[in-house]
């Protein structure tokens, strides 16, 4: 489906930044714009209607957060506009602020993730349909700092499983495939974890985007 996709991509190192370039280009994607600083991403990414933009996080002038603040100033912009947000280190308050924003179309990974071109060119894709990514190793060290009092406690081992797969962003059929189990079994977690978590139906609220939420405040926490 990436074969129309537009991508801008905002990274200062221009050796990593050549190297997603043509790795997208070569799996179909269009490239249409490279920047190298925060505001010249932003600026790009309106100006050209980005379906996807791919960001680093720490980015110039300041090197903080700067890719951050630009992607969650995009997608407030222009909401239709997929974030793969990049870092180089295990951030889980970048995640949690990237997703509290706006939970469709958005992703996570760690840097080392683009060495493999399967995994990424997947999670681009992902986020340009309108589907989240966080990236496994994040996942996992999230689910590492569970406490005995926090809510996700709570959960079966196998129910953290199926949690972790839901924030990395799979669907029942891929968490089921994942898992060894049937489709069925994975719905059961699913709606015991909404239980466990107090996660009632809404008419705005879609409860698998909180359940993501609740594991990665939780890791905050």
């Amino acid at each position: 489906m990436h074969d129309s996709v537009r991508v801008v991509i905002g990274e200062d190192d221009v050796l990593l930044r050549e190297a997603i370039a043509r790795l997208l280009s070569e799996a179909g994607f269009e490239v249409a714009a490279q920047a190298g600083d925060a505001e010249t991403l932003l600026r790009d990414a309106l100006a050209l209607d980005a379906d996807v933009a791919v960001v680093d996080v720490r980015m110039p002038p300041s090197r903080t957060d700067d890719g951050l603040r630009a992607a969650v100033e995009l997608r407030r912009r222009r909401p239709e506009t997929g974030v793969l947000v990049l870092s180089q280190y295990y951030e889980p308050r970048f995640a949690l602020d990237l997703i509290t924003e706006r939970s469709d179309g958005v992703g996570y990974l760690l840097k080392e993730r683009v060495g493999d071109v399967d995994a990424f060119v997947e999670a681009v894709n992902r986020v340009a349909a309108g589907g989240s990514v966080l990236d496994p190793e994040v996942v996992a060290r999230m689910l590492g700092r569970r406490g005995p009092g926090s809510p996700v406690a709570q959960l079966t081992a196998r129910e953290r499983e199926v949690l972790a797969a839901m924030a990395e962003g799979k669907s029942n059929q891929g968490i089921a495939a994942g898992l060894f189990v049937t489709e069925a079994a994975v719905s059961k977690h699913v709606t015991s974890i909404f239980q466990k978590l107090v996660l009632s139906p809404t008419a705005t609220d879609h409860r698998r985007v909180l359940a993501v939420l609740a594991f990665l405040r939780d890791a905050e926490s």
